[in-house]
């Protein structure tokens, strides 16, 4: 950016931005545009004005779930795919809302490797070539700085939290993983991925031939299975400190096999209840002392997680509107982005564990 651009984004108070997140679950890209305003006294305020998620094809979804045992040139294939996708239904959602004077793109991508340990995080879809193909500025790539700042890059969303929805102890957000921002009026919130959520839910279900579990029903129908609980409870995951985060290999690593021999001997219902049990019970372990839980993510329709959840704990788990619910992530990305534009910080330390906080994000101009 040059030094004019940066001093005109700094005297911004009000910018309106579309904001959009694919999350692991792989129920289709988010899109949402927001406004965003910034009162010295009172802090940031936002509106949600039009949503839509635009459901992935059988085709998509299977090139994104695989994307973990592509080689580099295959993902670089992916990637510029990915990237003319995210192009083309931007540019669908602005015309079909008649959709003006957008200060920016602020875009998640979609996670295809994340392995901090290794200091390696790779999101598809966060190409310059986008800001052209659109004609409007991006801000995207939100992870790899800090992961080069020994962070672990995730999760990104507390800062959003913790400026926008600080009326409540914490927020839970139930995507593909569970991921809690602990903000007790902090200035440095706590927040980590607690364990699989949706991944591992639709993994069951999808073995019965539904995508989802849709309201928990099948999970409720199901029978407790003592062995498995404590199976998945001994993890070494869970008895880590934060700052810590999950991706969808240590699934395929340390979860998924202990289904699988659990499956050999049970009914998938079965194991599929044992596991909604399960996570509310690392859930509940997080939540002890915690009197306000704001909960996000389609994860919220499983009637059986929160219902299991909330008969542990003695806080309130309270649910938003529909558009929080389903549009959280979409519209705080949104935020980071407004974060980068304005160079104050989006990633913090206390979260990710980087050396320091910062401003995080590759801005690309048309």
């Amino acid at each position: 950016m040059t030094k004019k651009t940066k001093r005109i984004y700094k005297e911004k108070k009000y910018w309106k931005i579309l904001g959009l997140m694919s999350g692991t679950s792989l129920d289709g890209l988010d899109l949402a545009c927001v406004t965003l305003t910034q009162d010295q006294d009172q802090g940031w305020h936002f509106t949600i004005q039009q949503t839509h998620t635009d459901p992935y094809s059988k085709e998509w979804t299977q090139r994104l779930s695989s994307l973990i045992s592509l080689n580099d040139n295959e993902l670089d294939e992916v990637d510029k795919a990915y990237t003319l996708y995210l192009a083309t239904r931007i540019n669908e959602f602005i015309s079909s809302h008649n959709i003006t004077e957008l200060d920016a793109i602020c875009s998640h991508g979609h996670t295809a490797l994340h392995k901090p340990h290794k200091k390696s995080t790779y999101q598809i879809g966060n190409r310059p070539e986008l800001a052209s193909l659109v004609g409007i500025p991006l801000v995207c790539d939100f992870r790899k700085q800090d992961v080069a700042f020994g962070g672990q890059g995730a999760p990104l969303v507390p800062i959003g939290d913790k400026e926008l929805f600080n009326d409540f102890d914490a927020c839970l957000n139930l995507g593909g993983f569970a991921n809690v921002s602990l903000l007790f009026a902090r200035e440095d919130p706590i927040a980590f991925d607690v364990g699989g959520m949706n991944l591992v839910l639709n993994y069951l279900s999808e073995k019965l031939g539904k995508p989802f579990d849709e309201d928990g029903k099948i999970a409720q129908k199901g029978n407790f299975i003592e062995r498995l609980f404590q199976s998945l409870e001994a993890l070494p995951y869970y008895a880590k400190n934060p700052p810590k985060s999950l991706g969808v290999e240590w699934l395929e690593k340390e979860v998924y096999p202990i289904i699988e021999q659990s499956l050999v001997h049970h009914e998938v219902a079965d194991v599929m209840h044992t596991y909604a049990c399960h996570i509310a019970h690392q859930l509940a372990r997080v939540f002890e002392n915690t009197k306000t839980i704001l909960c996000t993510g389609g994860g919220t329709y499983n009637r059986m997680v929160m219902a299991e959840l909330q008969s542990q704990i003695k806080g309130d788990l309270q649910l938003p509107s529909r558009s929080i619910i389903e549009f959280k992530e979409a519209l705080i990305f949104g935020f980071l982005g407004v974060l980068r534009l304005i160079e104050l910080p989006n990633c913090l330390s206390s979260v990710t564990g980087a050396v320091k906080n910062h401003s995080s994000g590759a801005v690309y101009f048309p």
